[in-house]
């Protein structure tokens, strides 16, 4: 922990103050410096307080998060500055060396204003969103609504409507008002079925405990249905024992019971409307550099090769290693897990950018390959950074409905 407030105190020193050099070519008020200064040792402060009382694999709590947060803006705002500071110097060293070379006057001239002018409104732009975000963002939810059609859809589930939420991170949360709004949002909906593709918790199922309430007011025509994500079993918390953290597995699995879902552990479930159906399946977590105890073949062996398959799988890498390569045709895939990292630029059905995009090649909406589809969820809650920025918290709503044959 020592070693970790040391690097990131140098480098946050080092980037402030070099960074201030254009803050101070900008402004020339001495009180105006003072308040700036004063304002990052204020972040760095309470930033290391935070840091030296929190205990690692412990619940993470929103305040501890926002210091994160804030620090982070701030450290973004001295890196940005200070690229700008370095391009100047080594031009200003480079004029130095020119002139000294032909014999002019080799003195260092001094800093332009419009350089440091154009350094802190560029650096202005990302601190300002990832401010925002921590303030407006994280509660800003959206409802994304598809209408997916497919030759083979039975005939009963034409207009069939599923709301999806997923990455919910419950130890995240600090506004009950705002979450309970959300869980309005998605009942005004109206679905037949409600699918929850994992996260409930950052890391211990008790984090859960203050909004059990809140999500056991989901309502869906047909049941509520769930899967676990990588954060759901517990191995980013320190555990007593492994006896400790088996329990709380199920302590979280008891939760998900209790709030009315029905958790899908490797299993299927058929949903039926006349005489038609179609099969539900959900898998435990699978992922690359994750948990990955997911088996698709026990999930589904209980369903026909030929039935409509809805999968629910948390991570969407596992739709791209796996399922889309498996023998049976999976219609539809429901992911979540890269919350399209919470930070971006995004008009849904136009374009999005994120810098998750370069780990995860499916992050967020619907994508097809071989035939099938996979809608990634942006996610509930959030985690890590508290906020969001141009990647919203989503609610999903999908009907399915029979392509016409005409």
């Amino acid at each position: 922990m020592i070693r970790v407030a040391i690097i990131l105190s140098i480098l946050y020193i080092t980037l402030s103050f070099y960074g201030f050099q254009a803050f101070k070519t900008v402004f020339k008020n001495p009180f105006i410096h003072w308040f700036y200064i004063g304002l990052f040792v204020l972040v760095w402060a309470y930033s290391l307080f935070k840091l030296f009382n929190y205990r690692p694999g412990s619940a993470l709590q929103p305040t501890t998060a926002i210091a994160g947060g804030v620090f982070i803006s701030f450290l973004m705002l001295g890196f940005i500055l200070s690229i700008f500071m370095l391009l100047e110097d080594v031009t200003r060293l480079f004029v130095i060396g020119y002139n000294k070379i032909n014999g002019a006057s080799a003195v260092l001239t001094s800093r332009r204003k419009f350089v440091s002018t154009i350094a802190l409104g560029i650096a202005a732009l990302p601190f300002g969103a990832l401010l925002f975000g921590m303030v407006k963002g994280k509660y800003n939810f959206k409802v994304l609504k598809y209408v997916m059609e497919y030759d083979d859809l039975p005939e009963a589930f034409d207009g069939y409507q599923i709301t999806q939420i997923s990455d919910v991170h419950s130890g995240s949360f600090d506004n009950r008002e705002k979450v309970a709004y959300a869980i309005d949002l998605v009942n005004e909906q109206r679905s037949d079925v409600i699918l929850f593709t994992g996260d409930l918790v950052n890391n211990k199922a008790e984090e859960m405990y203050p909004w059990k309430d809140l999500f056991s007011k989901l309502e869906a025509k047909e049941g509520k249905f769930s899967v676990l994500g990588n954060h759901d079993y517990g191995d980013y918390a320190s555990w007593d024992s492994r006896e400790a953290k088996a329990a709380n597995l199920e302590d979280l699995k008891r939760i998900q019971k209790e709030m009315g879902f029905d958790l899908l552990l490797n299993e299927s479930r058929y949903l039926k409307k006349g005489n038609d159906q179609i099969a539900l399946v959900g898998v435990e977590n699978w992922g690359e550099g994750f948990k990955a105890v997911g088996d698709l073949k026990k999930a589904a062996s209980n369903i026909l090769k030929d039935d409509f398959k809805i999968l629910m799988s948390h991570d969407p890498t596992h739709w791209e290693k796996v399922v889309i390569h498996d023998e049976y045709h999976y219609h539809l895939t429901l992911s979540g897990h890269t919350h399209g990292m919470q930070f971006g630029l995004e008009i849904p059905g136009w374009f999005k950018i994120s810098p998750v995009q370069l780990r995860y090649k499916y992050w967020a909406g619907i994508y097809e390959e071989l035939g099938q589809f996979i809608n990634v969820n942006r996610g509930f809650g959030f985690i890590g950074y508290p906020g969001r920025f141009g990647i919203w918290p989503e609610i999903t709503v999908i009907t399915l409905k029979k392509k016409s044959l005409t």
